[in-house]
């Protein structure tokens, strides 16, 4: 891997600790994306994985990192990838950040068995797979952690989402189980974000009804940004936080705070 560190010189003070090798699947775009860039600015050397290699390329050529073409839900293949990293990283990968996922929205009965299979390998499956491919390389580096990207419907179910909301849920036990067998070695995270504004989603962010109904059910008045997500994995990789690990962090704005069965109630008694 390049010199990453004297390449971004200008990275903030307090993540200039990110040395060594880290790897984001599903890097090409989004939260991914975001998150590649944010930490070959904080010194990392940055692996972006992604289904969509051209993506993958794009944003490794502008990070001067490198990419790997990968379908993470192949067992065989994303053992192949990392034998790959392994070469890559100088036998040092610092970081894995498990980003990659997919999803869908209709009635839990309207799934086809071929829709929930996708929606299981991809985000349950491709999750577990990264992590045992790489738990050889991480425990072998100092201050090694690992961050899995969740989701808040996977703490909170919301319609329409229920084959991704279990995979997604089950993302948060494969981290509690995985910070418990690997520490103290490697650190095991999760963040499950919320509404973040993407290009995936931006038809709906883009929507002012739909826009409006979102930010006004959120007490920070705002929709969650893959930029401010990417800062939290830095945070997350950080060694500074060495005593953080197997822990989920619902980053939503506070969206799932109010109770809808009693704020109704309640708020007109508070003058709300």
């Amino acid at each position: 891997m390049p010199d990453s560190a004297s390449a971004h010189a200008s990275a903030p003070e307090h993540f200039r600790k990110i040395a060594g090798t880290v790897v984001v699947t599903g890097g090409a775009s989004g939260i991914g994306e975001a998150t590649c860039r944010r930490l070959a600015a904080a010194g990392a050397g940055v692996v972006v994985i992604d289904r969509d290699r051209e993506g993958a390329e794009r944003v490794a050529g502008e990070i001067d990192g490198a990419a790997i073409g990968l379908d993470v839900a192949d067992p065989v293949a994303t053992g192949a990838a990392f034998a790959a990293v392994d070469e890559l990283s100088g036998g040092h990968l610092r970081g894995l950040v498990n980003n990659a996922g997919v999803g869908n929205l209709k009635p839990l009965e309207a799934y086809s068995p071929a829709e929930v299979d996708l929606i299981w390998r991809v985000n349950f499956v491709g999750t577990y797979n990264c992590l045992r491919s790489a738990a050889a390389l991480l425990r072998a580096t100092p201050d090694a952690a690992v961050v899995n990207i969740a989701s808040a419907s996977g703490v909170r179910p919301t319609r329409g989402e229920a084959p991704y909301s279990a995979a997604k849920a089950a993302v948060v036990a494969l981290t509690s189980s995985a910070a418990l067998e690997w520490a103290p070695e490697v650190r095991v995270n999760c963040i499950s974000p919320g509404f973040i504004r993407t290009p995936l989603n931006e038809m709906l962010a883009s929507d002012e009804s739909m826009r409006s109904g979102m930010v006004e059910r959120t007490p920070a008045a705002r929709l969650g940004t893959s930029e401010e997500t990417a800062e939290l994995v830095a945070t997350l990789l950080d060694p500074a936080h060495g005593y953080l690990t197997g822990q989920n962090i619902v980053l939503d704005g506070g969206s799932l705070l109010p109770s809808s069965q009693m704020d109704p109630v309640l708020g007109p008694l508070l003058g709300g």
